[in-house]
């Protein structure tokens, strides 16, 4: 007869003895000496060891076991259970012994049950954990909007990553099930436009199919968007945000920059909803360009029920000729809007939702605003984010990524491709938002990174 734990993940039959949960004393084999920099993987599956890079000097662990109910301590000599003390959930202490303690740095750590092992869930240096993952794939887009791909700067002659360079649709099924066990719940395919990479229902389907993903995205300018609704809902998308700054033909002609009309995007709107697609539209306000657009597509959102949030202007990657001034903030935008219509404030959603919301005080629709800018989240950012080309970045303003085209397509299985992410999510401590105008570096571009 199939043995369950209390979870409802699996056990295996053979191997490893099993844990019994129901025991008040378990034991995590003993750490190897000279490894100060370890954390370990207990379960009813053989213990994993993993190195965290050298910077680390030392680890308050909190590790949730479903497998055992007692509270434990451990140091680099082993890890014992205590028993006598029983509860849903162990904690978990490793500390390495003769290190100052105003030098230590500590990350913390949550085991979940994930099928038939736990396996365990990085948090950074100001205590993010890994929630959401965008996935970038293209950096190819058929829009020229000034404040993300300037035709200045992406011509015609501008060189695009060639096909191979690209993480298959199996290369980014496999990482997306890799992290799944390490928090991820939402996932958001991005671009570049999206749906400019071929055969993009195969993809959704691949990923609906995991399991923990709860939420599975879109975010697209929506011009092919009507082409390709059908086959986005079947494939199992969960919703689909589109982005359209202006109403006004002029102005959106303008701000797209390769003179795409309005009415292909509200078409692709208008045909996600009718195949059941959720839809919200975000929208960029830039002061001079379509700060008047802002009271039209809230009366437009309303009427249609539609969720809109609107973007502070942001200073992402290197070519979009920011400036402070040109920044609508997100009180302004407030102001305006309660100018015409009664909001009442919502409270958050989750830790990390980004945008900072208002409901329509008749219930028929939401207006966020993301104050990147003026009131920075950065401290309770957890997104990830892979490029087209297998690269992840911690963060939206980051100025490089770290290669994970290379571990997957060198034939590194995948709890060491889990460790790598782990480890390095652990020492993330990114908050770019909050240090701009003191901290200066290049940043990648958003087309290429995913926005």
């Amino acid at each position: 007869m199939e043995k369950r734990c209390f979870q409802g993940c699996k056990r295996p039959q053979t191997g490893t003895p099993i844990l019994d949960h129901r025991q008040s004393r378990f034991q995590i084999p003993t750490l190897p000496q000279g490894n100060p920099y370890l954390i370990t993987k207990p379960a009813h599956q053989p213990s994993q060891i993993i190195q965290l890079p050298h910077a680390i000097r030392s680890h308050d662990l909190r590790l949730v076991a479903p497998h055992a109910r007692t509270e434990t301590t451990g140091n680099d000599q082993g890890i014992h259970g205590a028993s006598g003390r029983h509860r849903r959930g162990a904690r978990m202490t490793l500390q390495r012994r003769g290190i100052n303690p105003s030098l230590r740095k500590s990350v913390r750590l949550m085991a979940l049950c994930v099928q038939s092992s736990c396996v365990v869930s990085p948090i950074d240096q100001l205590g993010r954990g890994l929630r959401d993952l965008r996935i970038s794939v293209t950096d190819r887009c058929n829009f020229r909007c000034r404040y993300c791909m300037p035709i200045e700067s992406f011509g015609a002659d501008h060189e695009f990553l060639p096909r191979e360079e690209l993480l298959s649709f199996e290369e980014l099924t496999r990482l997306t099930r890799l992290l799944a066990p390490l928090g991820i719940r939402k996932v958001r395919l991005t671009g570049g436009e999206p749906l400019m990479r071929r055969g993009l229902e195969d993809l959704v389907a691949m990923l609906a199919s995991i399991d923990g993903i709860d939420d599975l995205a879109m975010t697209t300018n929506g011009v092919l968007l009507a082409h390709h609704a059908e086959a986005l809902a079947l494939a199992g998308l969960s919703r689909v945000t589109v982005s359209l700054d202006a109403l006004e033909p002029a102005i959106f002609s303008h701000m797209n920059g390769v003179g795409a009309k309005v009415e292909r995007v509200i078409a692709g709107i208008e045909a996600a909803m009718n195949f059941g697609l959720p839809v919200k539209v975000n929208a960029v306000i830039q002061r001079g360009v379509n700060e008047s657009q802002i009271l039209p597509l809230a009366r437009w959102a309303k009427e249609r029920a539609i969720d809109l949030r609107y973007i502070e202007y942001m200073d992402v990657g290197e070519t979009n000729g920011w400036k402070l001034n040109e920044v609508v903030s997100a009180d302004d935008i407030i102001n305006t809007l309660a100018s015409e219509f009664s909001l009442r404030p919502r409270d958050p959603a989750y830790r990390g939702e980004v945008a900072i919301h208002w409901v329509h005080a008749d219930g028929s629709a939401e207006i966020g605003v993301i104050s990147s800018v003026t009131k920075p989240f950065c401290r309770d950012c957890q997104r990830l984010r892979i490029s087209a080309d297998g690269k992840w970045f911690t963060c939206l303003f980051a100025s490089e990524g770290h290669d994970l085209r290379g571990l997957l397509r060198s034939g590194m299985d995948d709890s060491a491709i889990t460790a790598n992410i782990a480890s390095l999510w652990s020492i993330r401590d990114d908050r770019y938002s909050e240090e701009r105008g003191i901290v200066h570096h290049p940043k990648a571009e958003m087309s290429y990174l995913g926005g």
